[in-house]
């Protein structure tokens, strides 16, 4: 009965998705639960690329289906294998002969004698790079000899990791040359054939100069060459690709065999548990397509680059059978746990997991990737070793179907990870919410989600079906496709905790913008999904921030910018301040937390605190001084119009909650103060058919997305006029891919666009500044988790990817939400 129950959950999730669906995204969602746990593929063909963490390095998911003994790839793409011919340190140690001082002419060349340089081991630079000989000064110039056993190279390449501009040199040919850095990864770059023809069996010299222009600074580099490809496979044929909030769904024909596959991440917003529990499934179904009987296995294979920062890393790899499951696990075998912060970096701590039903019948083993597809087309029977510690090692479950026919058949793998430690916070590890208490194991974490499955499904698919039910009523069909192509990528920018205190922490990364914890201008824009769905997540995205003020830890009269560095939430580590931006936001959404649970109590709690930051936005906010806001890509600016609006409304939502809570004369004074200022605004702003960007520089404009807030909490400062005559003047200044950010540069912010379409008072207008939004996201060539900073002339990225700001996408539905209430 169960069985016939998930083929009818899966069988109606495919057939409902012409409700909610969108077919083309910039990247699709695979695995995302948190800002380590999130792998991408980025490609409209899923096997035609490796998958990705959002960052962009490889962590392969690979699917093959046999088909009476006949293999096709459906699932990613191999990732590429090379052989050393000169290895670089991560692989084997070995020295430089190197020298700070600018060397004589020829330094490059074979007969160069480098005989008074000195000597030391790779990799060079700082701390950041791991260094095992220091470089501090401003240039280095390194040589490492080398002879070759065999000449006949059919392909080779140099593999480099730089910190800055770098120039390389092979027997004294330029063979590369680049400004800039590697982000301390290892880069591939071809060698051209007449170079490769010039390497002699003796006395070869690979020559490098680097510069450091600025930060870090650091150098490895070696030689290899691309390993022998494993035996060709068959590639399925993808006929559709399915997003839905919580769900990615392909389906595929392998010779007389249909394939489904469905990838579910159940970010269920009423379900905090389920949110923060980091396991999602991976469901396969089959059946014939030509009324025949075909023996089908699948294999599914998980590198175990999820598992590391960079793939030079061992980790230890084991079998465990757990009850009703058969289970691999895998981490490194340092276990740095929380000893890295920044942007571009993954977790190299915690493990990860795949696991089958014991009932499945699956066979688990563990090996290299092209081992793996290589025993999976030849049915080797190999004996393996139930523990295996290495590197680039990759997890393999071989599903077996057995005989299908037309009736499909169906089974699933769960992919999780468990961190161990998610983030520091204030000098305090703190465990994901799902083990806050730290009593449970992962292990039975994944037993429960087993036994869940069928009910699991079926809760994602009936939100699925349900939000875009509800987007589409809001804002349209296109507009309900950006709410479904956000959806997964607002949460999973996130990890969910519990303060020492008990308190709830929505902790956010600020993903490719700097890597900051729990910033304030990320949570902002964010906001409007949580507000929709789950008001006590926007209290989570708070909360750390009023501690931080109220514990004596921030110690200035306005909110501060970020808790640090993720995942170590220790205290604000951006340089500068933004103390309008950031109490504007914290002022605005408490009141939004107000007007969704239909009281003030969560700002009663806080009301000593808000009083403070709104008293120094009735001093300093109506007319700002020269500093950033959350558009600090954009530089500072002084008179800020827009971020005037923002100090404006949040004085009119301060005394919006007074009134709530009682305070009568607090109410009228900061209700009176925010309407005296917003009518003064509009006299200061004014330049004729529109409102300026800065209040001294006219024949500027800038977007006035503030003014939402304005609407949406019924506050009533500005009048209905100034959204329209802002409405009417945008529409003149669109480009293709959308409405500029304002009249300094042809960049956007999605975000905002979909902010500012709010204030339009018909669905015509409304139309006007989404469809540009969605032609971006539907055609751009930048194939990375959705940009919110785009360039509206050719819909290419600006910057900034897999951020939780698309969240703030579903403004529009939010309105309908409480027009409704």
């Amino acid at each position: 009965m169960i069985k016939n129950t998930l083929l009818t959950i899966l069988a109606a999730s495919f057939g409902l998705c012409s409700f909610a669906q969108e077919t083309k995204a910039p990247s699709y969602p695979l695995i995302t639960h948190d800002p380590y746990f999130s792998i991408w593929s980025s490609s409209d063909q899923v096997n035609q690329s490796v998958t990705k963490h959002w960052t962009g390095a490889e962590q392969s998911l690979l699917g093959v289906i046999k088909v009476d003994g006949k293999s096709y790839g459906f699932l990613g793409a191999m990732e590429q294998s090379y052989l050393n011919i000169l290895p670089a340190s991560d692989d084997q140690s070995y020295d430089f002969r190197y020298t700070e001082s600018r060397p004589d002419e020829g330094w490059m060349s074979q007969t160069f004698s480098d005989a008074s340089w000195k000597s030391g081991p790779a990799p060079f630079g700082d701390a950041d790079h791991f260094a095992k000989t220091a470089w501090k000064s401003k240039n280095l110039w390194v040589r490492r000899s080398f002879d070759l056993e065999k000449l006949d190279l059919k392909d080779l390449s140099l593999k480099l990791n730089h910190d800055d501009d770098v120039k390389v040199y092979l027997n004294g040919t330029l063979i590369y040359e680049h400004h800039g850095w590697t982000d301390n990864k290892f880069t591939y770059v071809p060698i051209k054939a007449e170079v490769i023809k010039s390497l002699k069996a003796k006395g070869n010299v690979l020559a490098i100069h680097v510069a450091n222009t600025a930060g870090g600074q650091g150098l490895d580099a070696g030689l290899v060459t691309k390993a022998p490809a494993v035996d060709p496979i068959f590639a399925a044929q993808q006929k559709s690709v399915t997003v839905t909030a919580t769900q990615t769904k392909y389906t595929f024909n392998a010779g007389g065999v249909d394939l489904a596959l469905t990838f579910t991440s159940p970010l269920l917003l009423n379900d905090l548990n389920l949110i923060s529990r980091p396991i999602s499934y991976i469901t396969y179904q089959v059946k014939s397509n030509d009324k025949k009987v075909h023996d089908v296995e699948v294999l599914f294979n998980a590198s175990t680059n999820i598992a590391v920062n960079t793939p030079s890393q061992e980790v230890k790899a084991e079998i465990l059978s757990s009850g009703l499951l058969s289970i691999l696990k895998a981490g490194t075998t340092a276990q740095p746990i929380l000893q890295k912060r920044g942007d571009d970096l993954r977790i190299d701590w915690g493990y990860m997991y795949v696991a089958v039903p014991i009932s499945s019948g699956a066979t688990q083993y563990i090996v290299s990737q092209e081992r793996a597809v290589k025993d999976f087309n030849s049915k080797a029977m190999v004996k393996r070793a139930s523990s295996l510690t290495g590197k680039r090692l990759s997890l393999s479950t071989v599903l077996k179907f057995g005989k299908v026919n037309a009736a499909a058949k169906q089974q699933y793998v769960m992919l999780g990870y468990d961190d161990l430690q998610s983030v520091q916070y204030f000098g305090k590890n703190l465990k994901a919410l799902w083990n806050s208490e730290g009593t449970q194991t992962f292990e039975n974490e994944l037993k429960k989600a087993a036994t869940d499955y069928a009910s699991i499904i079926k809760r994602s698919t009936d939100f699925d079906v349900d939000m875009y039910k509800k987007a589409l009523s809001a804002g349209g069909e296109k507009y309900a496709k950006l709410c479904v192509l956000a959806y997964r990528q607002a949460i999973s920018a996130h990890k969910l905790v519990k303060s020492p205190e008990g308190d709830l922490l929505f902790m956010s990364k600020e993903n490719f913008s700097n890597g900051s914890i729990y910033t304030v201008d990320v949570t902002y824009p964010s906001a409007p999904l949580f507000l929709a769905y789950n008001p006590e997540l926007v209290k989570g995205l708070l909360n750390g921030i009023f501690y931080y003020s109220e514990s004596g830890k921030w110690k200035k009269p306005f909110a501060a910018h970020d808790l640090g560095t993720y995942p170590l939430a220790n205290g604000q580590t951006y340089g500068e301040d933004m103390p309008v931006e950031e109490s504007g936001n914290m002022i605005i959404l408490t009141a939004a937390i107000a007007k969704a649970e239909g009281n003030a109590d969560y700002a009663k709690k806080h009301w000593k605190t808000l009083g403070i930051w709104a008293d120094y936005l009735s001093k300093e906010g109506f007319d700002p001084g020269n500093q950033l806001c959350t558009d600090d890509f954009a530089g500072h600016l002084a008179r800020n119009s827009n971020l005037s609006v923002k100090a404006i409304v949040a004085l009119g939502a301060y005394g919006q909650m007074a009134a709530l809570l009682g305070e009568t004369a607090e109410a009228e004074k900061y209700s009176k103060m925010a309407k005296n200022m917003a009518l003064k605004w509009m006299e200061m702003a004014n330049d004729g058919d529109h409102y300026a960007l800065t209040f001294d520089k006219k024949g500027t404009w800038s977007q006035k997305y503030n003014l939402v807030w304005d609407k949406l909490l019924g506050l009533q400062l500005f009048p209905k006029e100034v959204y329209a005559k802002e409405i009417k003047y945008y529409l003149t200044k669109q480009n293709s891919f959308g409405l500029p950010l304002d009249s300094r540069r042809t960049y956007t912010k999605s975000d905002w666009i979909i902010w500012t379409s709010v204030l339009a008072d018909n669905d015509r207008d409304f139309q006007a500044l989404i469809n540009p939004v969605y032609k971006f996201a539907t055609e751009t060539s930048s194939r990375v988790p959705l940009s919110d900073w785009h360039e509206t002339t050719n819909g290419k990225m600006t910057g900034f990817q897999a951020r939780s700001v698309v969240g703030g996408y579903f403004i529009k539905l939010l309105e309908k939400n409480w027009k409704n209430k």
